[in-house]
Formats: C-alpha cells, sequence, structure tokens
C-alpha cells in the first residue's frame, strides 16, 4: 500500500496571494494527507483546506494568530504508513539542524519544516528525514514557489518531488 502527501508551507494567505496556486488546489485532490508546516496566517485557509482534503495534519506557524493556534497544535504528529511524521513551523539555523532535530523529535522518521520559504531536503545522521516545501505564494529570495509531494509506501519514504511554480 502506498500513501501520497502534499506538504505545503508558509500560503500566508490573504497577504501573499488572493488564494492558493491552482496546481496545489490539483494535489490536495490526489493527496492522501495534505501536511501544511504552518504561517497559514488565515483561518479560512484551515477550513478550506479541512474540507477538502482526505486528511490533513498541521501545526500553527509565528504568523498564526490565537484563532489558528486555538485549533492547530504547535507540533502535528500522526503515523502515516508505518511513518512516524511530524510537522513543525520553525527548526532554527540551517547550521546544525539535523543535529538539533533528531534530538528534539527522537520517535520520528519524516520531519516537515517551514518557516524559511527555502526547500529543504536532508537526513540526519541516524535516519530521520527533514523536509521544506519551501512556499507556495511567497518566493522570498527563491527563483520559484514551490511545494513537496512524497510516497510512503510500507513504511518507507518512496518518492520525494519538489514542484516548481511560475
Amino acid at each position: 500500500m502506498s500513501t501520497r502527501l502534499l506538504l505545503v508551507a508558509d500560503t500566508h494567505l490573504p497577504k501573499r496571494a488572493k488564494d492558493l496556486p491552482a496546481e496545489v488546489w490539483s494535489e490536495v485532490d490526489r493527496a492522501d494527507v495534505v501536511v501544511h508546516a504552518g504561517d497559514w496566517v488565515d483561518l479560512s485557509t484551515l477550513e478550506r483546506l479541512s474540507e477538502r482534503s482526505r486528511s490533513l495534519l498541521g501545526c500553527w506557524g509565528n504568523n498564526d494568530g490565537q484563532d489558528l493556534r486555538d485549533r492547530l497544535p504547535e507540533v502535528g504528529r500522526a503515523e502515516i504508513d508505518g511513518v512516524r511524521v511530524a510537522v513543525v513551523h520553525e527548526t532554527g539555523a540551517a547550521t546544525g539542524r539535523e543535529r538539533r532535530a533528531e534530538a528534539a523529535f527522537r520517535s520520528t522518521d519524516l520531519l516537515v519544516f517551514g518557516h524559511s520559504h527555502i526547500p529543504w531536503d536532508t537526513t540526519a545522521p541516524g535516519g530521520l528525514r527533514l523536509l521544506n516545501p519551501g512556499s507556495p505564494t511567497d518566493r522570498r529570495r527563491q527563483p520559484h514557489r514551490t511545494f513537496m509531494t512524497l510516497v510512503l509506501d510500507d513504511g518507507r519514504i518512496a518518492e520525494v518531488e519538489l514542484h516548481r511554480l511560475g
């Protein structure tokens, strides 16, 4: 059995865009699980993703107000297709990230994070996979707006793809 995940973060709606790009909504419809790593900014994005996705795992970010913090955890966790997944908004500086993440998320196979708007894909020495999908609405200093998809298959991360927009 395989499970398709859509990873997004830092949507910043409606400040950075009026809506998620059509490509992201298309992936929402294809995904078994949508993972959002915070900085939603508006409650309606959470509500729309909750209604449209089969399953949603998320957390709040530093730009999210009390309305979102009341509905979302600081760290979201789930076991999906045998993979222990955690989602958090911020992991600190890039230097030493893998070591810090491994210490903080000991019982985790996959850590999804956001905040920087910079795509990231590394594996810590102990095997923890760290993924940041970037932002589908605000490229900041990056050449493209981005999101990720991945496939979990029988307890392992089988495919990870970074999607570039615009």
